[in-house]
This record gives C-alpha cells, structure tokens and sequence, in this order.
C-alpha cells in the first residue's frame, strides 16, 4: 500500500545556511534508507507558503487567492510516497524522517480508486 507523508512546520535551512549541508545529508540519508527498503516512491519539498496559489472554483468562477488555503494553520513543507507493506512500515520510516525531529509527520494511506488515471503524462 502506498501511504504519503505529508511534512509539517520543519525548520528546512536553505542553501547558504550553514546548517544545509548537514539537514540536505539528513534528508538523502533517510530517502537512501526508504530505496534500501524498496518504499521509496517519490518525495519533495515545497517552496513557502509565501508562493501558494489557492485555486477554487464557485458557481462556475474560478476564484484564484494569493497564499495558503486561509483555514491552513500548519506550513506543509513537503511530502513523501512510500510504497510499505503495513501502516506500522509506514509509521517506522515517518519516525526516521529528520523532519519529524522538529516538526510532524502525518501518515495517510494513498486511496485506491478503481479506473483513476495518475500516470505521469498521457503516453505513459
């Protein structure tokens, strides 16, 4: 089963930061760690929330917002697919995640709909 983990307010140092070279060795020791165990499906950061876009659409307007959904109240930071063959697999590597240290990891099963097309691209 497929589970996201979705990266929540983590101090992530920039590039330049003296505190990058060891969070970016952290962050690739842990995605080593989850090929090792064959989960590793994808996993990336996301700007700030000074860059959102909220999208919505009412009565058939699109309404487009500049910044984070206004009812977020936690920063996303990122997230990862695991592919893991229990909950309790998915949960161990959340926990081994550097970001959990100072932020919070939330676990969620990817939902399998029957006939969903989530191929990269059309050719695919």
């Amino acid at each position: 089963m497929q589970y996201m983990l979705l990266i929540y307010n983590c101090d992530r140092p920039e590039p330049g930061d003296p505190r990058f070279p060891a969070a970016l060795a952290a962050v690739n020791a842990f995605a080593d760690e989850c090929r090792r165990r064959g989960a590793f499906v994808a996993g990336h950061p996301l700007q700030g929330e000074h860059t959102a876009t909220t999208v919505a659409v009412r009565e058939g307007r699109t309404l487009i917002t500049d910044g984070p959904f206004l009812e977020t109240h936690e920063h996303l930071g990122g997230a990862y697919v695991l592919d893991c063959a229990t909950l309790d697999e998915a949960l161990e590597l959340a926990a081994l995640c550097p970001m959990a240290a100072d932020g919070t990891i939330e676990v969620r099963p990817i939902a399998g709909v029957p006939d969903l097309d989530h191929r990269a691209s059309a050719g695919a």
